[in-house]
């Protein structure tokens, strides 16, 4: 199946070259550009992309502004796609709300052209772009120096099973689901299943809203290592 890409980002040189790295790949199509976030989300309820790369920072609307209208759709719209943020090392509270907001991770602009290609992939399989240790970090950092939610996640925790709370823990701790299926030595299919229920029952999106989740009920805290 061909992962179909738009590519929103101020830079025309930028779009150009993720366009043309993205297309060389036999399993990728770049169906449509965008200068900024207004456009970006009308593009992406036009063409319909698996995944959108979505600059943090653009001119008429940002990344974030975007990334909520294309996440969070008219009812009645089923199709949703991945929104991967682009950032650059002096990211801010945009990445942390994205991710809050539904995008499935980030990546930092100047990433090497393989792990573009990679991110990519991860993402439209619908797994979150977590796994990096700057990505932890930074989410851990985000949670740390926020204040506390209204409503205490803490208390939705009481609806996982254990072994579901064990499975959401590996999960904010950065593991892929091979990793979490060796860890607790099961197959990794039982993972996905696992994975499911917790999405399911915590009304999480994706494993990215799971990481923050995670963070904020203090099922994990920054500096926590698997």
């Amino acid at each position: 199946m061909t992962i179909r890409v738009i590519i929103v980002d101020d830079q025309a040189m930028v779009r150009a070259g993720f366009a043309a790295l993205l297309c060389a790949q036999a399993d990728i199509d770049v169906v449509g550009e965008a200068p900024d976030g207004r456009e970006g989300v009308r593009v992406a309820r036009t063409v319909h992309p698996d995944v959108v790369l979505m600059d943090v920072r653009m001119p008429e609307m940002d990344g974030l502004a975007a990334a909520r209208e294309i996440l969070g759709p008219p009812p009645g719209v089923v199709h949703r796609p991945k929104v991967l943020m682009l950032t650059t090392f002096d990211i801010d509270d945009y990445v942390y709300e994205a991710l809050r907001a539904g995008a499935s991770g980030f990546l930092l602009k100047d990433a090497p052209p393989a792990d573009l290609i990679a991110a990519v992939r991860i993402v439209a399989s619908g797994e979150a772009l977590l796994a990096p240790s700057v990505t932890r970090r930074l989410i851990a950092d985000f949670v740390e120096r926020r204040p506390a939610p209204r409503k205490d996640p803490a208390l939705r925790l009481h609806g996982l099973t254990p072994r579901e709370t064990e499975v959401l823990e590996l999960i904010a701790r950065g593991l892929s689901n091979q990793e979490i299926a060796g860890h607790l030595v099961v197959a990794e299919q039982t993972v996905k299943t696992h994975i499911g229920r917790v999405l399911g029952k915590l009304d999480l999106r994706d494993r990215a809203q799971a990481v923050i989740f995670a963070y904020e009920a203090g099922l994990v805290r920054p500096g926590d290592s698997a």
